[in-house]
């Protein structure tokens, strides 16, 4: 028998190839997403695979509709194995110039999201003494991007809030991990860029990053490029911390560990073109 993947945000993009992948592997997808005429489309794929799957339509900052979500999934399968957080929403620009309640909207989605649908199937997983929870996070998560603040907070905060998890949940055999992508070629990135107006200060610097950015998501890893990488980390019995999907993000990360500082940030503005 196969297992019970848990996905958030699996419409589109890496989600829903990961979730094609799982149901092809013999195991059974449940999810939700808030876009309802993809989830139809997706959820006519997995029956054309075969398997039992549960598709809903849900918005991941609706509590109460994740723990109806969670009781749904619990009388259809008797259990989970996976919880993949694979939801989440970009943002950019200059921190001056942002909205905070928009921010604070990113907070809720990235950081919030991923911690409710992790707590809804946790008691769940404790009493089995096993489960995996992994949550999507970024190379931002760990190396700061100009530009990418807001973004990149929300991704430190979930580093900080799996590292710190994961000392809790060990003792009841749950495991837990992230995955790191740095570019992948989706319309993720062209949703949120947006340059500042005319009279902005930040402008001419914020344009080239736009600029630089959308060159290197022409060379970045396709969706099903990316979901092959998270779908073995899905399938993974013993999970690292940490896993990046490309070789750019390990390289970077590598060197982010390795050279001082004043290094890394002169390599990073020069990368993304950025320099005043």
């Amino acid at each position: 028998m196969g297992e019970i993947v848990v996905i958030t945000g699996l419409a589109q993009g890496m989600g829903r190839e990961v979730a094609k992948l799982l149901a092809k592997s013999g195991d059974s997808v449940a999810g939700f997403d808030m876009d309802a005429e993809s989830l139809r489309s997706l959820q006519k794929e997995l029956d054309g695979i075969g398997g039992e799957h549960y598709l809903t339509p849900l918005d991941i900052t609706d509590r109460k509709g994740i723990l109806k979500f969670r009781d749904t999934v619990l009388n259809k399968y008797g259990k989970v194995d996976t919880v993949l957080s694979n939801v989440g929403i970009g943002f950019f620009g200059p921190f001056e110039e942002i909205s905070l309640d928009a921010a604070l909207k990113c907070f809720e989605i990235n950081v919030i999201g991923a911690s409710a649908i992790f707590q809804a199937f946790l008691p769940t997983m404790r009493k089995q003494r096993k489960g995996k929870l992994i949550a999507m996070s970024s190379l931002v998560g760990q190396i700061p991007f100009p530009f990418e603040s807001i973004y990149t907070g929300s991704k430190f905060a979930i580093e900080g809030l799996v590292q710190s998890l994961q000392f809790e949940v060990k003792p009841f055999g749950i495991q837990v991990a992230m995955i790191e992508p740095a570019q992948v070629s989706t319309t993720f990135a062209a949703k949120i860029h947006k340059l500042p107006p005319d009279n902005s200060p930040y402008r001419d610097r914020a344009k080239r990053f736009i600029d630089r950015d959308n060159e290197l998501i022409k060379t970045a890893p396709t969706p099903e490029y990316a979901a092959g990488v998270m779908f073995k980390v899905l399938k993974k019995k013993k999970l690292k911390l940490r896993y990046q999907i490309d070789f750019m993000s390990t390289f970077f990360i590598f060197i982010n560990k390795i050279l001082p500082k004043w290094l890394r940030d002169s390599i990073l503005v020069n990368y993304m073109d950025i320099k005043p």
